[in-house]
């Protein structure tokens, strides 16, 4: 016990349980542990430091739970009368219960009649969270000590006595050898603090460590920030959106950086943002800019040749807003574009940078929707009004595109410009040649005609991860032609103007 002097016999009226120390004056437990706290005395003792006797403590954090046996966030943070010169345990990182092969872990109770408490040996069943909440927990073998009353609270480590999640349902009467744990990702939903305390896969210990620091930083000067502006301003395009409700606090939306976001540089990311907030200051280095977009999906409706689906959506905090939907003849779409496209901007942030992304049918991806005038009464094109940019649909709608383009794009981010592919006029390239070539790490593709008179070879690059294809729409109409090539001029004019310019310009 000596290494592991932070096991806690925690007792409140007639519950009896477990804990464990995470700091000098704090230690985890099960709410249901400690439901009677406002009626009773919370008391816990150290069995492997007795010397230190019963302290009092009180509850200060409650996860939320409502006294159903099934009822998410049954967890509770205590805060003992004072500190105590005890080590804290440690975390293991998310999943390790589960990482084959499936480990032995061992929990520390207090059963009846062992103040002193027992050891239980278990194992984690592999599969999803039961309720997206618990892991539930099998015993090793048909005799020994099992999760009896007075484990609930409890630690669960591993070999190396790293925890790994708490105990938080035991057994019951009729099946003695089954628990349920609350892991360590879950506990974090309930208490972001924890995040602090447990690796995480994927992000820097020195970027969590600096998020956190800052995270305390904000507390303690009452830095006046909305962390979901914070957190969309701070994540890329990819980054999945806040949750449902938002962040009420930063410490939330950072534990959220730390557990839903896997970019291995988005913790980092988040801490920079904070930062300049802190210091009142601009960034030191200009940031790619974070487009609002408005986004407007064709499709074909299945109703005849001439039918359409058109859709128009705004995105704000990374959240979709369906502005309008509607089936009509290929004829009536732009003035319905126009009129929705002007609702839509009523729907962003008024300091966003509003981008029109238009997700199109193949064969319209050469419409000149950029050309289509704002409205009725302003003639300006909207692609002179603003960024727009058009996308193929199936690569809008493939998984598999978009898990490859998602990455490219986070390769991306630091590129400050890359050679242009060049698909010439008349080119005697193979599609499998041109596959080959664009295939590992093209960042942009320039065609000499337009997709209609280069259809093998622009399909090449639309079913492979190239985040950038450029092309002439209208000109130089492929084999055959007299004269200076306009396909060609055009591509020799692309290649300097792109020199340099990040993708995401």
């Amino acid at each position: 016990m000596s290494g592991a002097a932070w096991h806690a016999r925690v007792a409140c009226g007639p519950e009896v349980g477990a804990g464990f120390l995470v700091s000098g004056r704090r230690l985890l437990t099960c709410a249901h542990v400690v439901r009677w706290s406002r009626d009773a005395a919370v008391t816990v003792s150290f069995p492997g430091r007795r010397e230190l006797g019963e302290l009092s403590a009180t509850v200060a954090v409650h996860g939320g739970w409502r006294g159903g046996a099934a009822d998410p966030g049954d967890l509770a943070v205590l805060e003992l009368e004072r500190e105590v010169p005890l080590a804290p345990a440690v975390f293991a990182p998310p999943g390790a219960e589960r990482t084959a092969p499936v480990p032995e872990l061992v929990a520390y109770g207090f059963p009846k009649g062992y103040d002193e408490g027992m050891l239980a040996s278990y194992r984690a069943v592999p599969g999803p969270l039961i309720s997206n909440e618990w892991v539930q927990l099998e015993a090793l073998t048909g005799h020994g000590q099992p999760l009896a009353a007075g484990f609930s609270g409890a630690a669960v480590t591993l070999a190396d006595g790293t925890v790994v999640g708490m105990v938080s349902a035991v057994a019951g009467a009729r099946d003695v050898r089954v628990g349920r744990m609350l892991p360590v990702e879950v506990m974090a939903r309930y208490w972001p603090e924890l995040g602090e305390l447990v690796p995480t896969p994927g992000h820097r210990s020195d970027a969590r460590r600096r998020l956190y620091a800052l995270v305390r930083r904000a507390e303690e000067t009452g830095l006046v920030c909305d962390p979901n502006r914070l957190y969309v301003s701070a994540m890329d395009d990819f980054a999945p959106p806040p949750p449902e409700g938002g962040f009420a606090s930063l410490r939330e939306a950072a534990a959220y950086v730390q557990w839903e976001v896997p970019e291995p540089d988005a913790v980092a990311r988040f801490a920079d943002r904070l930062e300049e907030r802190l210091e009142g200051s601009r960034p030191a280095s200009p940031r790619p800019a974070r487009w609002s977009p408005i986004v407007v999906e064709i499709d074909h409706s299945g109703a005849g040749a001439d039918q359409v689906t058109v859709e128009v959506s705004a995105y704000r905090d990374g959240r979709r807003r369906p502005v309008g939907s509607r089936r009509m003849a290929r004829g009536a779409v732009r003035s319905f574009v126009q009129e929705r496209i002007d609702e839509a901007f009523t729907h962003l942030d008024p300091g966003a940078e509003e981008l029109i992304t238009f997700v199109l049918p193949r064969e319209w991806l050469n419409e000149p929707v950029a050309h289509w005038a704002c409205s009725e009464d302003d003639p300006t094109p909207l692609g002179c009004a603003y960024p727009l940019v058009v996308t193929d649909r199936h690569r809008h709608r493939s998984g598999r595109l978009r898990h490859q383009l998602r990455k490219r794009w986070r390769k991306l981010g630091v590129s400050t410009g890359e050679t242009l592919h060049r698909v010439d006029c008349g080119t005697r390239e193979r599609p499998a040649g041109l596959r080959r070539r664009l295939r590992d790490d093209a960042e942009l593709a320039g065609f000499a005609a337009a997709p209609p008179e280069a259809r093998e070879h622009f399909e090449v690059g639309l079913n492979l991860p190239v985040p950038v294809l450029l092309w002439p729409r209208v000109g130089c109409p492929g084999d055959g032609h007299d004269g200076a090539c306009s396909g060609t001029a055009f591509l020799d004019r692309l290649a300097v103007s792109v020199a340099g310019v990040p993708p995401s310009d």
